[in-house]
């Protein structure tokens, strides 16, 4: 059965300095790979792809249009056009990495759980560190405060750096317990409720920043776990106890 012809085509897709859509590249490619013409609007800042959203009442770049009915993302608009879409790239091994490199690290100093947690947490500081402006691009897609404080994106990972070095030292420096507890406890707790609402409520299809910006890792349970232990240790810490 032949695909439907699709009229009066409008494609709206994100297209920031440095960080195209790659979801709004396929939607390109797919309709030129068909020959249908189409009007290229693309979203050149974060203003604009979030008043977009906002116009539209959609969640996601990029969108089809066909006239005045609206497609939908890129997988729509294979579906329509009897396409299978192609399969997002996806890497857990950053992740992999990161915690196989803090649990070597632990074991080889006997530092026990909680140096583990700590070298781990520093770890994945250091990688938004190293594009810090990419990290808050990726991280304002999903975090809820990001989105409502645009420097918040910009400060995280100075503060997650600081956390596991306050988890790394507090044995020896009893002070820091309450505090750098508090402060995990506070961060992985908004970070469970960004996710989960993410990827639980609005069904987004992102890449967690946890790892940098430029992550392929999907935001997901690997994302709200990671949140949750950073919450787990910070309770522990909070309240006094010890983890060797």
């Amino acid at each position: 059965m032949a695909a439907p012809i699709l009229k009066g085509v409008r494609l709206y897709r994100m297209d920031l300095p440095d960080h195209p859509c790659p979801w709004g590249l396929r939607a390109v490619r797919l309709l030129q790979e068909r020959q249908i013409p189409y009007e290229d609007h693309r979203l050149t800042s974060e203003q604009a792809v979030e008043a977009f959203k906002a116009d539209h009442g959609v969640a996601t770049t990029p969108q089809v249009f066909a006239g005045d009915e609206r497609i939908g993302g890129y997988s729509d608009l294979a579906f329509r056009l009897g396409v299978k879409p192609e399969s997002a790239d996806v890497s857990y091994g950053p992740v992999v990495a990161v915690f196989l490199t803090a649990a070597l690290m632990a074991l080889t100093l006997e530092v026990g759980v909680g140096g583990f947690m700590g070298i781990a947490i520093c770890l994945l500081a250091m990688l938004k560190l190293m594009d810090v402006d990419a990290f808050a691009a990726s991280f304002r897609k999903y975090d809820l405060l990001s989105q409502r404080w645009g420097a918040w994106g910009l400060l995280y990972p100075g503060i997650e750096l600081l956390v596991g070095l306050g988890i790394l030292v507090q044995p020896q420096v009893a002070a820091a317990s309450q505090l750098v507890g508090g402060v995990a406890l506070l961060l992985g707790v908004m970070g469970m409720v960004s996710v989960g609402k993410a990827v639980f409520i609005d069904h987004l299809a992102l890449n967690c920043a946890c790892v940098g910006g430029n992550s392929k890792t999907p935001l997901g349970v690997v994302s709200f776990a990671e949140n949750l232990l950073m919450a787990g240790m910070g309770s522990v810490m909070l309240f006094g106890l010890r983890m060797q």
